[in-house]
C-alpha cells in the first residue's frame, strides 16, 4: 500500500502544476490548501509585482565585506560545529509566519527579522534546518520577491521560481477554516561548510510526508538553492516513521 501511495505522490511534470505540490504548498507556504486542490494559475500577483518591483538593497543582497563573513550586526553561536544534531534546540518558541506556523531560535536562528527578512542563522546543522523551514514560508505573502532577491541563491533556479510564482497570489495569513499540513521533524541529510540538505518531516490529515531543501551559504548567511526548475524542495514523499527524524516536540 505505502509504494502504490509513494508513485502517486512522486508525479511528472512542472512542480507547480502537480497535485502533491499543490497539497503540500500550504505548510510549504506558496499557496494555501482549503479543502483540496487550489486553482494555481488564477491570475497574476499584479500588486506583488509593482509592491517589488524595484526590491531595496538588503543585508544579504551582496556578499559581506566582514573578516568573519557575516553582514553587520549579524551574530551567532556556531560552537556547535558540523556534528548533525540529535534534538531540537531547547530554546525553540514557534511562530506564525504566513500560513504556516514555525520553529526559531535564539541559539540558532533566526536572531535578526528586519521588515520581511528572518535571517541570521548560525553556521551550523541546526542553523541551515532553522532555514529550511522558515525562507520557504516566506513565499506565500505579498513580501515574496524580496525574500526571493535576498534569501534565494541567483542563477536559472530562482528565475524559474521567480516566474512561477508571479502567476499566483499571494495570501498573508491563513484564513479561516483552512488546514495544513504542519512541520513536525528534521534530519540533516548532508552538510558541509558552504552547502546543506535537509529533510522536513510534515504532519497533516493523511499522514506523514518528507521533502528536502538544499541549502548554500552565501554572503554570510543560509540561502534557499532551487533545482533548475525552479522548485524550492524535492518531491513530496510519503513516510511511514518518524524514525531518523529530529522531533519538535509539538
Amino acid at each position: 500500500m505505502f509504494k502504490r501511495r509513494e508513485r502517486r505522490i512522486a508525479e511528472s511534470g512542472p512542480y507547480y502544476r502537480q497535485r502533491s505540490w499543490q497539497l503540500s504548498a500550504g505548510f510549504l507556504g506558496i499557496v494555501v490548501v482549503v479543502g483540496g486542490i487550489v486553482t494555481m494559475l488564477s491570475g497574476p500577483d499584479t500588486t506583488t509585482d509593482r509592491a517589488n518591483a524595484a526590491a531595496s538593497e538588503g543585508p544579504l543582497a551582496t556578499a559581506s565585506g566582514k573578516k568573519d563573513g557575516r553582514p553587520g550586526g549579524c551574530r551567532t553561536d556556531d560552537s556547535a560545529g558540523a556534528a548533525p544534531p540529535r534534538a531540537a534546540p531547547k530554546d525553540v518558541s514557534w511562530r506564525t509566519l504566513g500560513v504556516a506556523r514555525v520553529p526559531v531560535s535564539v541559539s540558532a536562528g533566526p536572531t535578526l527579522i528586519q521588515g520581511s527578512l528572518w535571517w541570521c542563522y548560525a553556521h551550523t546543522p541546526t542553523g541551515a534546518a532553522l532555514a529550511a523551514h522558515i525562507i520557504p514560508s516566506q513565499m506565500s505573502g505579498s513580501n515574496w520577491r524580496t525574500v526571493t532577491e535576498q534569501q534565494v541563491v541567483s542563477g536559472q533556479g530562482r528565475e524559474m521560481f521567480e516566474f512561477q510564482r508571479a502567476t499566483v497570489r499571494s495570501t498573508d495569513s491563513q484564513s479561516s477554516g483552512t488546514t495544513v499540513a504542519s512541520y513536525v521533524g528534521f534530519s540533516v541529510a548532508s552538510y558541509t561548510d558552504t552547502a546543506a540538505t535537509v529533510r522536513l518531516l510534515l504532519k497533516s490529515a493523511q499522514g506523514y510526508a518528507a521533502t528536502d531543501i538544499s541549502l548554500r551559504w552565501s554572503g554570510g548567511d543560509w540561502k534557499v538553492q532551487p533545482d533548475d526548475n525552479g522548485s524550492l524542495h524535492s518531491p513530496v514523499s510519503a513516510v511511514q516513521s518518524t524514525s531518523g527524524f529530529v522531533l519538535w516536540g509539538v
